[in-house]
This record gives structure tokens, C-alpha cells and sequence, in this order.
């Protein structure tokens, strides 16, 4: 990937020598923080000699790696028959709406039967988006009308999903400024009215973050994860510039860990968090 990283190390290796300043600044500008760009200076100073770009992708690596969660299974039906629910949170422009519907995708090609959630109701261009998704995809939205309570779309998509025997449903939240208390309000309503069909929903609570938008990101996995504790990331817009680096930001602050990547604009290119692929994929 011809990204941020690589950039920055085919630089290094066409000097003679490693200019430590520059390096230290590059490497705070990928948005991996302060924290990991010392210890990744630190083990470099220790090696004693002549520092190559080898070097500095191998350092950098072991500490990224080091940073993240041990692989994990992928979501998988509950164990009672009850649908099994992701709610998917995040602000405009971070690909929220096409992230659901390649995670419906996603599922569905693994062999799930999937119900997805219009419940960005505030904006008419987000349900039509899904619902164009829906069509290509072959997978059912549930939508309500235009203004219509979201918390309501959520729950009639999870009715219908227990009706049907559909094993898992996606709600596709509002689009919200991360900053505005009562829309982060909502998002309480909506896990207190899925919760009112079975206890354990929702089942995964996933934010949408954008790889290029570095500290960004992070204030608003902050907030978000104040009004519905998040379980994990979708990390979008990885085939790009992206930089990635504000992953192991938000792991280092919040404990919270990528679950998803996009990679891509077709529906295809969305894909299970690996820890070695991603770390081989951002350097």
C-alpha cells in the first residue's frame, strides 16, 4: 500500500543517515501518539550502530503489533436464536452508511440472513443510500418515515428480525455531530429500546472511524464511547492516504480495538481485523 508509512520509509532509505528530529516528527504526524513514537526512538538508539530504513519498519512493527489485541473471532449467531444485534455509530463523512451495508454483505456471503436498520432518519439522502445498497445487495431495510423516531426503526427492524428468523440486524445510526448532547441522547433511547426485546442488545456496538482524520478521530471515539460503550472499530478508507496511526491512539486511550477494516469502495472490500495484516498493510 502506497501509503503514509511507506512514504515516510522510502525516504529513509534513499539517505546516508537517519535524521532523528524528522523521523520523530513523521512519526507523531501518523497519529500513533507521543507514547509509541518514544519507545519506537528509544529501541532505534539502542541498537548501537548505523540505523537503516530496515530498522526502523522492524521497530515499528513489534511496537505496533505489541499495541493490539491478540486476533479474535468474528461475530457469530447468538447462541438462543435471537438476532444477533450491531449497532453502528459514527459522524458524517467517516463512510457509516456504506460500512453497514458492506457488513450486511460481509455476513451475507458468510451464509447469515441479515435485516438492515434505516434508522438515520434525520437525513433522507442516508436512508436512500442504504436502501440503494439494500437493492444491489439483495439484503432487506427496514425504514420508517421521514423524521420518524430512530429508536423505533431500530426496534420494528429488530421485531422483524425475530419474526423472520434473521440472525443478525445492523442499525444504522444518525450521522451525529459528536459533540451535540441530545443527539448523543438518542443513541441511549435506542439501546434502551432494543434492549426492551432482548436484554443483551445491542450485541456489538461498532464506530465508524476514518483513517485520515487522525486526533479527530479520537475525540470522537471519546465521546461517543461516553454515551454507548463502544466494543470496537471500523476502520474505513485504508486504500487511500490514510495513515491508520490514530487506531493505536484510540487503543492506547480507550482500550478500544478495529474490528473492521474498509479497504475499498466495492462492497467486497471489507474484511476481518487481522493485527499482523493490519500492521503489515499501514507500514
Amino acid at each position: 500500500m502506497a501509503g503514509f508509512f511507506q512514504s515516510l520509509f522510502n525516504r529513509i532509505a534513499n539517505r546516508a543517515e537517519i535524521d532523528w528530529d524528522e523521523l520523530e516528527a513523521d512519526l507523531i504526524a501518523s497519529d500513533i501518539g507521543i507514547r509509541l513514537t518514544t519507545g519506537i526512538l528509544d529501541e532505534l538508539r539502542l541498537l548501537g550502530r548505523k540505523v537503516s530504513a530496515d530498522d526502523v519498519v522492524e521497530t515499528t512493527r513489534r511496537h505496533l503489533a505489541r499495541r493490539l489485541p491478540d486476533d479474535v473471532p468474528p461475530p457469530g449467531p447468538c447462541a438462543d436464536g435471537r438476532p444477533f444485534v450491531i449497532l453502528v455509530v459514527g459522524v458524517n463523512g467517516t463512510g457509516k452508511t456504506t460500512s453497514c451495508a458492506k457488513l450486511a454483505h460481509w455476513l451475507a456471503r458468510r451464509g447469515d440472513s441479515v435485516l438492515l436498520a434505516a434508522a438515520d432518519t434525520f437525513r433522507a439522502a442516508a436512508v436512500e443510500q442504504l436502501e440503494r445498497w439494500g437493492a444491489r445487495l439483495g439484503i432487506e431495510v427496514v425504514k420508517g418515515a421521514p423524521n420518524a423516531d430512530p429508536s423505533s426503526v431500530c426496534f420494528n427492524a429488530h421485531q422483524k428480525a425475530i419474526a423472520s428468523g434473521a440472525r443478525f440486524v445492523i442499525c444504522d445510526t444518525a450521522g451525529r455531530i459528536h459533540t451535540r448532547h441530545n443527539l448523543m441522547e438518542e443513541l441511549g433511547k435506542i439501546r434502551r429500546t432494543l434492549a426492551k426485546q432482548d436484554p443483551a442488545a445491542p450485541h456489538l456496538t461498532l464506530l465508524v472511524v476514518d483513517a485520515s482524520t487522525g486526533t479527530n478521530a479520537l475525540r470522537q471515539a471519546e465521546e461517543f464511547h461516553k454515551a454507548c460503550p463502544l466494543d470496537g472499530l471500523v476502520v474505513t478508507k485504508l486504500d487511500g492516504s490514510g495513515r491508520g496511526g490514530v487506531v493505536f491512539a484510540i487503543r492506547e486511550s480507550l482500550g478500544i480495538a478495529p474490528r473492521f477494516l474498509g479497504t475499498g469502495e466495492g462492497p467486497e472490500d471489507f474484511e476481518w481485523f487481522s493485527k499482523d495484516a493490519f500492521v503489515a498493510r499501514i507500514l
